[in-house]
């Protein structure tokens, strides 16, 4: 079987960096933590792996907006060796400070879409939204998000809410495929606050470029790596495989 190599890249302020290493290393990957700032140094290292993955936390303490100082070191220095990366068939995921890092560096949504005509701000409730959500999955060819129709994860952040800069922009987002999740109700589909924690425009909880294999998403696959991480966890019916864990595994499996 071959070796998935993950890298996964942090700044000052990422936290969530051990979490989302441990993850990759229960999917079966070989993980590798770097500070951006050594990437910078050698931005051939990222030739090494196969998938590259950027956490969640505060980068630079959110200095400016959420992820846009990391977004700058990224832009500046390393964006060539990014896009030869999805060239050469790799993935890009971004989890929750991640996925600011990507849509701010102009890797998602991608496409045909302008880099600014969609942005991750401040949540609509003005406060920081800490809970638990349910989410639809809405690109069924995601390498993360394979056989699955509906996953649930945590969710941690002031700045999670997706818009765009016109109604235009949105419906190219999902005309496009680029919403490959979507915040329901644990009820139905609607999914008014607090089910959709932050405003998002149309829900969106996650999105992805054209290939796929490029994704960001708010909730957390790194906080849900064990079945009893889950508040409810007596009241569901049993299962192996933690929602988040099955996140990772289903990239290792499609990256092998």
């Amino acid at each position: 079987m071959a070796t998935v190599k993950v890298l996964v890249v942090r700044a000052p302020g990422t936290n969530c960096d051990e979490e989302t290493m441990h993850g990759w290393r229960l999917a079966g990957a070989v993980p590798t933590l770097v500070h951006l700032e050594r990437w910078i140094e050698r931005p051939s290292l990222l030739r090494d792996y196969v998938i590259l993955t950027f956490p969640g936390g505060f980068s630079y303490g959110d200095d400016i907006a959420a992820g846009k100082v990391f977004a700058a070191g990224l832009s500046g220095f390393l964006l060539d060796e990014v896009r030869a990366l999805i060239e050469r068939g790799g993935g890009v995921l971004g989890i929750c400070n991640g996925l600011q890092v990507l849509v701010k560096a102009g890797l998602l949504p991608g496409g045909s879409i302008p880099q600014r005509a969609v942005t991750v701000t401040h949540n609509a409730s003005g406060k920081f939204e800490a809970r638990w959500v349910r989410m639809k999955v809405c690109r069924a060819d995601c390498p993360y998000l394979a056989g699955n129709a509906y996953t649930e994860m945590p969710v941690e952040h002031g700045e999670g809410r997706v818009v765009t800069d016109s109604d235009a922009t949105l419906a190219q987002l999902e005309s496009a495929g680029h919403v490959a999740l979507r915040y329901v109700h644990p009820a139905g589909e609607a999914a008014a606050y607090p089910a959709n924690p932050n405003g998002s425009f149309n829900d969106i909880a996650g999105l992805c470029d054209p290939t796929g294999r490029v994704m960001g998403l708010m909730p957390h696959p790194d906080r849900h790596l064990d079945p009893t991480n889950h508040p409810l966890w007596t009241r569901r019916p049993p299962t192996d495989v933690a929602d988040g864990l099955r996140f990772f595994k289903n990239a290792v499996r499609y990256w092998t």
